[in-house]
């Protein structure tokens, strides 16, 4: 699934801005944290994408992800150490190959949902706020709750429906991927800023041309 789109930024929690090869950045929302995750590297040819080097990049990434949408969160929320934080690498690299087996309509080996469920141990402790009666988190936040968080997603999209809402971009030169949580389940595009603007180009100069 490797395209020739960097990882350039955020616009907001869990909407990370994409640069593609022609130079053109657009906003990507893939709708799921373990599908995010993807987004900061991986092993082999992804490894070009990769911005996480130390425990520290990832706590700052994570304030910034889809896990802020629920409750703000600070990269000094986190305590991740280095043993947790090479799980969570070792996690997002075998989901490179989960992802790629449920996205063609083949099941995940077992070895492979094996460390997912072995990941899903613990998660973060919910409390209630004591000043604004809202939901907050117990913190610090460990690497191995953050292992938790992401396992149990992909446990639920995997579950759920046999992992059918994973899609690959529909364009036949993008390869992002995300999690259908439109209401009609019908989401093909990335983003409609890039792909599915461009389809609509097409189409349109296709029944121009007839």
């Amino acid at each position: 699934m490797v395209s020739d789109t960097d990882y350039s930024g955020y616009v907001s929690k869990g909407t990370r801005v994409l640069t593609g090869g022609d130079g053109v950045s657009y906003r990507f929302d893939p709708s799921s944290l373990p599908l995010e995750l993807l987004l900061s590297g991986g092993p082999g040819p992804y490894g070009r994408f990769e911005t996480l080097d130390r425990p520290a990049d990832l706590a700052s990434w994570l304030q910034e992800s889809r896990l802020a949408l629920t409750v703000p969160v600070t990269a000094a929320d986190f305590r991740i150490r280095p043993a947790e934080f090479a799980e969570i690498q070792a996690l997002r690299d075998t989901l490179w190959l989960v992802v790629g087996e449920i996205v063609h309509g083949r099941p995940p080996s077992a070895e492979d949902l094996t460390l997912i469920n072995e990941s899903a141990a613990t998660t973060i402790q919910p409390k209630v706020d004591l000043v604004t009666g809202g939901l907050g988190w117990v913190t610090p936040i460990t690497g191995a709750q953050v292992l938790g968080v992401v396992a149990r997603e992909v446990i639920d999209f995997l579950v759920w429906d046999g992992g059918r809402r994973v899609r690959e971009c529909a364009a036949s030169d993008c390869r992002l991927v995300f999690l259908d949580t439109s209401r009609s389940r019908n989401r093909r595009w990335c983003s409609m800023e890039r792909c599915g603007n461009r389809h609509k180009v097409r189409t349109y100069r296709a029944r121009q041309d007839e």
